[in-house]
């Protein structure tokens, strides 16, 4: 079952009074339970392409289909409602500086309908899931940016999103921790059936997806499967 199909899709910006396309007309179908990588350099469209489908932002033609849905269909409400299937992991981890490890987490659950014990429960389990099991009651000023991007990872996951989104989410960590996070994302991806679509210029971490595309000038030019 296709959870992503792009269709013609294509992104224009003005910047001023100049047009930037930076999404091309991208054809594209992810799978659910796929391991997707989007490779290329700085203004190739990949990040462009990744919010489009977070639906963070609406495609100026073509059609992008979320779980079968059109999201340029959809009105304000109906695109938040898409936003919480989704798990965003970024290159900055975002985390609230006065919570605590299991406070972010427990955070991005209350918004849903969960009772104070049970997002507490939770957190706890996702935290030992990444492997922060005796670091769940400290601060991000207190935890290293491996440990960091490990919390970000379990907040994303809190909600049981449908797919995960990762833009660059090892920009900021050493190459030694990024292979511990890749590892950490193939398990999910693997044991948990997380859909995965991962934003990336580093070639070598592309290659642990199960398969890339490379994009140019707002256009995917190479797919491989690794």
């Amino acid at each position: 079952m296709a959870v992503v199909e792009a269709v013609n899709l294509k992104k224009t910006y003005l910047l001023g009074k100049v047009p930037v396309n930076a999404v091309r007309g991208v054809n594209l179908n992810v799978a659910s339970g796929d391991f997707l990588a989007i490779l290329g350099p700085s203004g190739s469209g990949k990040s462009t392409l990744l919010n489009l489908i977070g639906a963070l932002d609406k495609p100026t033609e073509g059609k992008l289909l979320i779980e079968g849905v059109d999201i340029s269909t959809l009105n304000d409400n109906q695109l938040t409602d898409i936003r919480r299937r989704v798990g965003f992991v970024f290159q900055f981890f975002n985390l609230i500086p006065r919570f605590t490890a299991r406070e972010n987490v427990e955070l991005s659950m209350s918004i849903a309908d969960h009772d104070k014990t049970e997002r507490r429960k939770r957190a706890e389990d996702l935290l030992e899931t990444v492997g922060l099991k005796d670091r769940m009651n400290h601060k991000p000023a207190e935890l290293s940016g491996g440990e960091q991007q490990r919390v970000a990872i379990a907040r994303a996951l809190a909600n049981t999103p449908r797919f995960l989104l990762m833009d660059e989410p090892t920009g900021n960590i050493d190459s030694k921790t990024a292979n511990e996070i890749m590892s950490l994302v193939r398990g999910l991806n693997q044991e948990k059936g997380a859909t995965t679509i991962m934003v990336t210029h580093d070639q070598r971490l592309a290659a642990q997806s199960k398969r890339t595309i490379l994009m140019l000038d707002g256009l995917i030019v190479q797919e491989t499967v690794n």
